[in-house]
């Protein structure tokens, strides 16, 4: 087992000279349906395996998510560990290297036993048949909006809503708003290949962030009175801000805990059942301050911020309002999902 990041070959281009940063969103589509249309799969317990690594906030979105709405018995969980190579997620932390159900080394190999000439990136999330070791769906969007609609006969009893029909039409243009100005924006800083790409996303960024501040002043969750997904989606960025993004993506204007209503309202998240339990600092900034060889070449993986912050008392209960409404939070998280770094 291979537990040291700098052991790792990795690197990989993420930026280019003279060039803002592009997102290629050509995802794998295949969705996973109560009454799956033409190429689609069936929702059945126990067919698929979601790969999902901690450090990657795409893929913790899908991890929170399967907590919050207890699925954890119904769909299995591998999580590749923070650092990979130019080809693919690896599963070194587990024994041997190879993760226990497929039986693979690489997440590449479930893309290509689907499609032996895949050449896009390898990315988690990804739902894996178990049977076929056949990669389903990469597309972490459309993904956990399934697992709350598709996957409802599954979740547990006192899940929460997290995409109420009443708020979707709101909630869509919220969620499309923080993807493109905030989840996205914090990468089109860091990968910026110019002075005037950077500044631009720079400007962007930091406008969306204030327009964030000011909707959670008066408001416990973004929302209204109990999570959603927009939360979740918002949640993993604002995680991430100080260990990372501040200093290795040069988004600098402000730390989060420089935001005091961002700041409250991510540690009311952190403290709530299924988000902060979800969360291993370490792996986070394995993850980007070792794989990203263009922006950090010696790999120097920073000891701080203390993250020991985020327990500190948010104060947001003066709100009102319950992050699970009606509902109940998950369950501890089980011992063998446990973060080998917790800090909650």
């Amino acid at each position: 087992m291979n537990n040291s990041p700098q052991e790792h070959t990795t690197g990989g281009q993420y930026s280019s000279k003279g060039k803002a940063f592009e997102r290629d969103t050509q995802y794998i589509t295949t969705r996973v349906c109560r009454e799956p249309g033409e190429g689609d799969r069936p929702v059945e317990a126990g067919r698929y395996r979601l790969v999902a690594a901690r450090a990657c906030p795409w893929a913790n979105r899908t991890l929170i998510v399967r907590r919050l709405l207890g699925l954890e018995d119904v769909l299995s969980v591998g999580m590749p560990g923070p650092v990979h190579d130019a080809e693919s997620w690896t599963f070194d932390l587990d024994e041997g290297g190879v993760d226990p159900v497929l039986g693979i080394h690489r997440l590449k190999d479930a893309y290509l036993a689907r499609f032996p000439e895949y050449t896009r990136g390898i990315t988690v999330p990804a739902l894996v048949e178990v049977a076929t070791g056949e990669v389903v769906t990469n597309d972490y969007a459309q993904m956990t909006l399934d697992f709350s609609s598709e996957w409802a006969e599954f979740h547990r009893d006192g899940a929460p809503d997290l995409y109420p029909e009443a708020l979707r039409a709101e909630m869509d243009e919220v969620m499309q708003r923080i993807y493109t100005e905030v989840n996205n924006g914090v990468y089109r800083c860091g990968f910026a290949g110019s002075q005037e790409a950077y500044d631009a996303a720079y400007d962007r960024l930091f406008a969306a962030l204030d327009w964030l501040e000011e909707r959670l002043a008066d408001r416990r969750f973004l929302m209204g009175d109990t999570i959603t997904e927009a939360d979740v989606r918002l949640f993993t960025t604002l995680v991430r801000f100080d260990a990372v993004y501040h200093g290795h993506f040069k988004c600098n204007r402000s730390k989060l805990s420089e935001m005091p209503v961002l700041w409250a309202y991510a540690r009311d998240l952190f403290q709530t059942p299924g988000f902060g339990d979800t969360i291993d600092f370490e792996q986070i900034k394995q993850h980007y301050y070792v794989v990203h060889t263009d922006l950090n070449p010696l790999q120097i993986v920073p000891k701080g911020p203390d993250a020991a912050a985020w327990l500190t008392p948010h104060g947001r209960e003066s709100l009102g309002g319950r992050p699970f409404g009606d509902g109940t939070p998950p369950a501890p998280v089980r011992p063998q999902e446990r973060s080998p770094h917790p800090a909650i």
